[in-house]
């Protein structure tokens, strides 16, 4: 099978490749924007920060060649008391947490106000699958367009959607490349921080990162799996 995987920056892409080896079986080819490094059954790209930029990427590389799935991956942030620092994340559904509108009584989402969407479900089986590979938790995986940065925040985004282990900004872009173009999604996140009051200093990227790549070392037979075994719906 092939799997286009969608990051935000190279450091992140680097991450995914580097569950193959040490980099010589990469090989680099360029689509529009980027540039896309395969190792294994993975075709890797940094599409950049936020839903647009993440969107933008997956539609190129996804016309540029056949792919069986798409994952959006990287680092993110978790809630406090379902996804610790250093966990890994599996999406159980994909929602775009701040796309609606402000009104007096509150937040609506775009699908309340009459049109769009603004969830993705990726394969049940897929996800049950990853998730005891690998010892990931599952849970909604929110897009958002402005990291969360207050504890009123992050107690609003878990108000909206009780289910939410984890906060990134390029799932859901990813998501609705893949959807249009009939081809299924998955995200993967690996905790770098908590969702709340913005604090560098507690930040663990570089165990995300290594986080990141022992996953991916272990999503191949997984992957081989599913196409054998599992019809790629929603069951």
């Amino acid at each position: 099978m092939r799997v286009l995987v969608v990051t935000a920056v190279p450091v992140e892409r680097d991450a995914v490749t580097r569950a193959f080896g040490d980099g010589s079986e990469v090989s680099v080819r360029r689509v529009p924007g980027a540039e896309i490094h395969r190792a294994g059954p993975f075709d890797v790209l940094a599409g950049g920060a936020g839903p647009a930029a993440a969107a933008a990427a997956a539609a190129f590389g996804l016309v540029s060649d056949r792919y069986d799935l798409v994952i959006s991956a990287g680092i993110g942030g978790g809630f406090a008391g379902v996804a610790p620092v250093g966990a890994l994340v599996v999406a159980g559904r994909i929602a775009a947490a701040d796309l609606g509108a402000e009104t007096p009584a509150g937040f609506v989402p775009v699908t309340e106000l009459g049109f769009g969407r603004d969830r993705h479900h990726p394969p049940r089986s897929l996800v049950r699958a990853v998730a005891a590979a690998t010892g990931a938790v599952t849970g909604d995986i929110l897009t958002v367009s402005t990291v969360t940065g207050s504890a009123e925040r992050a107690a609003a985004l878990l108000a909206a959607h009780p289910g939410a282990a984890a906060e990134a900004m390029e799932g859901f872009g990813v998501a609705e490349a893949a959807g249009l173009s009939g081809v299924a999604v998955l995200e993967i996140r690996a905790v770098s921080n908590a969702v709340g009051p913005r604090d560098r200093d507690a930040w663990r990227i570089g165990d995300a990162l290594a986080a990141l790549t022992d996953a991916f070392g272990k999503l191949i037979p997984v992957l081989e799996g599913w196409t054998t075994h599992h019809d790629r719906d929603n069951s």
